[in-house]
Order: C-alpha cells, then structure tokens, then sequence
C-alpha cells in the first residue's frame, strides 16, 4: 500500500512538471503518513473497528495509511514493536505492564476491549460450576498464561495443572473432562455447530480484569504525538460504529480470511455486543477506548504479587489517558 503510494505521487508529480500548470496535486492521498497495525490474530471480528475505520475511510480522513497486518500463533506483536515491524501492535495490559518492567518501554494508548473475553470452557455436564471447583482438573491454556497463575494463587489450587492449548476445540468435542482456555467470543461458535452444550466461566470475573489494549514504543509515541492522536481518535470511531453495524468492516474481514464465513463473523460480533466487550458497562459507548488508572493499578498490583513483576515500577508508565479523553 505505501509502495503503491509513492508511485501515485511521482506519477502525480510527473504529470504537474509535463502539463506546466504549476499546481500542487489535489488529492490527498499523496499526503497520508504511513502507519501499520499489527493485530492479534488472523483477521477477524475481535478486529473488527480497526477494519472498520480502514473500510470507511476514517484513518484516511485523519491524514493516515494504515496498514492492518495480520497476526498467528507464532507471531508475539509486542515483540515486532521493539524490532520496528509495526508502529502499533494489539495486546493485553498485563502484557504491557510485563514488558515495561523487562525494558521494552511500551505504552498502551488505547483500549480495544474494556471487557477481556478470555475464559475457560467446561462442557455443560460437566460438575465444576465455579473457579473454585476446578481444583485438581487440568486445563488446556497458552503456556505461561497469568490468569493461571493467578487463578492457581487466589483459590489455593494444589493440584489444579496446565497442558499446552492446542488453538482447536477437537479435543473438547472428543473428550468430556476437556476444559479449555478461550475467547468467548470464537471457539464457543465451533461447539455450537457441533450441537453440544458448554458453560464459561470467565477469568475477568475472578477480579483479574486487564483491558485489551493497542499501544506503541515510548519513542514512537514522543516523536510522533499528533500520528498516535489520529491514530486512536480514528480507531475508537472505527470500533464505536462497528458494534452499531459491522457489514463493511466484515465484508473486507472476509476477503483478507476466507476462512472466517458470515456466519461466524456474525457470533463474534453478537458476541462482543451482548457481552459489553467493547463498550464496558456504559451501554452508551461513552468510554469506548478510555482507560481506569485504578484498573491498571490494581492489575499491576496482582502481578506484583504473583512476582510475575520481580521489582518495583511505575505502572502509570505502560500507559496513558492523554488520547482518549475527547476522542
């Protein structure tokens, strides 16, 4: 996209300098700054308001080019932040907050989610109707998850373990004592298909309740200020209208990932509705993309705890307000 980009403007450039008419060009497209965003995941519904800003133009009503790129099991997005793959990257604020205590310096600007949709999925006959009945099970959760270990701290679990998560649900479908770590707004819709019935329990219901954030390296953030302002502005419209209406966005979700049908792309969206995923507790959408400081204190104060952080730093730093009080 920005090869294409500067092509256009040479292309441009040359036609002013052969007719002589002096003029700059009209378009604005000559004048976008490139900007990439590097997602979690394949494309996607949880991505849905970056799509949509892109689709309907408002990145580029902010004097930007954004690149989406997608992400996968084996790409860590955070990481491409620091080697300088991606301007922006999607993570978790516990992420953020770990990072920032090993010295990456990176910045949450904004909130994808102000509801983590992680939790773990039982089948529904199963006896376990609370986190503190799942001691002794084993559970299928990415290696080294903190909501684990944190659930391992709060109730005590002696002998509650953890195997490898697999990204499928064919050991779920296969095997009545599987309980696995998900989102609830992906895997429940493959069980669903298959006619079984599950219960979730979700992880922010314990009290470890880390936002779902988009963010950029300290440096990035003070050499290009009015970009990041775009940049969130731009999103947080993007995910505001997607929950209101997802069509355009989902119809170029699918084009970029054939493998997410209309279908799915419609539970996710119901899902990240229904759930206040997005919006939070206030229906309105007025703290769409906004952060608590209370809210990442009290999760850095949880790792703290966990020893997760091994040492003492200012969580005000894997953060700011600054770009999404008047968004």
């Amino acid at each position: 996209m920005i090869l294409r980009s500067l092509i256009l403007a040479g292309t441009s450039a040359a036609m002013v300098l052969l007719t002589g008419c002096g003029k700059s060009p009209t378009s604005t497209q000559t004048q976008l700054i490139p900007v990439s965003l590097q997602t979690d995941w394949y494309p996607q519904a949880e991505h849905g308001g970056f799509y949509n800003a892109l689709v309907k133009g408002y990145y580029k009503e902010a004097g930007l080019d954004v690149t989406i790129l997608p992400g996968g099991p084996n790409i860590t997005p955070t990481k491409l932040l620091v080697t300088g793959g991606a301007n922006f990257a999607m993570d978790s604020g516990d992420h953020v907050l770990v990072s920032d205590a090993e010295g990456l310096g990176l910045v949450a600007v904004g909130a994808t989610m102000q509801q983590d949709p992680q939790a773990v999925m039982l089948h529904a006959e199963d006896p376990a109707a609370r986190f503190e009945d799942l001691e002794g099970r084993t559970i299928a959760a990415v290696p080294g998850a903190i909501w684990f270990q944190y659930l391992i701290h709060k109730f005590g679990f002696k002998n509650t373990k953890e195997i490898p998560a697999t990204f499928t649900v064919a050991n779920f479908l296969h095997d009545p004592q599987y309980i696995q770590q998900i989102f609830v707004t992906s895997e429940p819709f493959y069980i669903q298909k298959e006619g079984q019935k599950i219960k979730i329990l979700l992880i922010k219901d314990t009290g470890y309740a880390p936002y779902r954030v988009f963010c950029c390296t300290r440096d990035y953030l003070e050499k290009n200020r009015d970009v990041v302002q775009k940049f969130v502005a731009a999103s947080i419209r993007g995910w505001k209208d997607y929950i209101q209406d997802p069509a355009a966005a989902d119809a170029e979700i699918a084009k970029r990932n054939p493998e997410m049908n209309k279908d799915q792309m419609e539970f996710s969206w119901k899902a990240l509705k229904d759930g206040g995923f997005v919006y939070g507790p206030d229906p309105s959408g007025a703290t769409t993309g906004k952060f608590e400081a209370q809210r990442w204190t009290d999760i850095y104060k949880i790792l703290r705890e966990l020893n997760v952080i091994t040492k003492d730093i200012d969580p005000t730093q894997a953060y700011t307000l600054d770009f999404t009080k008047n968004p």
